[in-house]
């Protein structure tokens, strides 16, 4: 099998998980190059990989458009600030190459429809990194949702509660703000959101919200809640903020079914509880898998096999629907 070859935009703090993603499949895949305006971190990647990789040898762009005409690239992982994702995300297709975007895949609906489109129109696959739907709590709750264990469902929840203070957003001046950052629902809360929409069958009915800028120096809100209806009938709930004093409280995902009650803390699970009983119960699973790796597995065998990821494009529009109506709605 011919390795699928993968460069990455952008080499901040969260690429570390890309390239660490990349060495857990190195059978299978191989990091070939890096790109990012400053050199200097760029070239931490290409060390993080060809120390853990023998015989790796990873280029180092600081040049854009030489990074796109690189033939050697079957997939670029965009790994940018998130208002810099739609745009990268339509060059690199245009350049004939398959796109894994972190979140949110875009800040607007109408560029998550061109990335879309534009993937179906050039055949390359578009994978959003919604990792968290692969930590192994996660897979085993939609288990128990596909299953039929919760009998009816009842509602939901998502709590992200967390500490941003203003030195967090003055690190960084793209940081809250309306064009490049999109706010605390988008930023903090949108794995949280992704969750529980996946897990309460997806489509919105009716949705109302409250969102305000409390504390923070920000353009964006530092608060935000959610009431949802699902289709289905199941009501969702989502309480989102970064003013948590002193420091992070948590990142909860709560289900609750007329036979069932579940709630993740994070990625462990906090209470397990239904009518029935099965086998994969008290199965022990590992806590500490954050979820990249599993989702590149997803994205390599989609290529190989010529099938959509898990994680598609339609799938993490999602998220944004959701949230963007939000900020409607207020």
């Amino acid at each position: 099998m011919t390795k699928v070859k993968f460069g990455i935009i952008g080499c901040g703090r969260i690429s570390a998980r890309h390239v660490d993603a990349l060495i857990s499949h190195k059978d299978e895949a191989e990091l070939v190059a890096v790109y990012d305006i400053i050199e200097a971190p760029a070239i931490d990647k290409k060390s993080q990989y060809e120390s853990a990789i023998d015989g790796a040898d990873v280029k180092v762009y600081t040049d854009y458009e030489a990074f796109l005409n690189d033939n050697n690239i079957d997939v670029v992982t965009i790994a940018t600030i998130s208002g810099y994702h739609a745009q990268q995300a339509i060059d690199c297709l245009n350049h004939n190459k398959h796109v894994l975007i972190e979140k949110p895949m875009a800040l607007s609906l109408e560029d998550v429809d061109k990335i879309i489109a534009l993937g179906k129109e050039k055949n390359k696959k578009v994978c959003v990194c919604h990792q968290n739907r692969f930590i192994p709590a996660v897979q085993k709750l939609k288990q128990a949702i596909d299953e039929g264990r919760f009998g009816k469902l009842v509602h939901g929840t998502a709590r992200t509660l967390w500490a941003r203070d203003d030195n967090y957003y003055k690190q960084a001046s793209w940081r809250g703000t309306k064009e490049l950052d999109g706010g605390t629902l988008m930023n903090q809360c949108i794995h949280n959101i992704d969750l529980l929409q996946w897990m309460m069958g997806g489509e919105v009915e009716r949705l109302s919200s409250e969102t305000d800028t409390f504390i923070r120096d920000i353009e964006t809100e530092d608060f935000g809640a959610m009431l949802m209806r699902f289709a289905n009938g199941a009501v969702g709930i989502v309480e989102g903020s970064v003013c948590v004093y002193p420091k992070n409280l948590e990142e909860s995902l709560g289900i609750f079914g007329e036979k069932g009650t579940v709630v993740l803390s994070g990625n462990k699970i906090k209470t397990w509880q239904f009518a029935d009983e099965k086998d994969y119960d008290t199965l022990d699973f590992d806590e500490t898998n954050l979820g990249h790796a599993p989702l590149y597995k997803d994205l390599i065998d989609a290529i190989n096999e010529d099938r959509e990821p898990l994680v598609n494009g339609e799938e993490g529009k999602k998220a944004i629907e959701i949230i963007l109506n939000a900020y409607g709605a207020n």
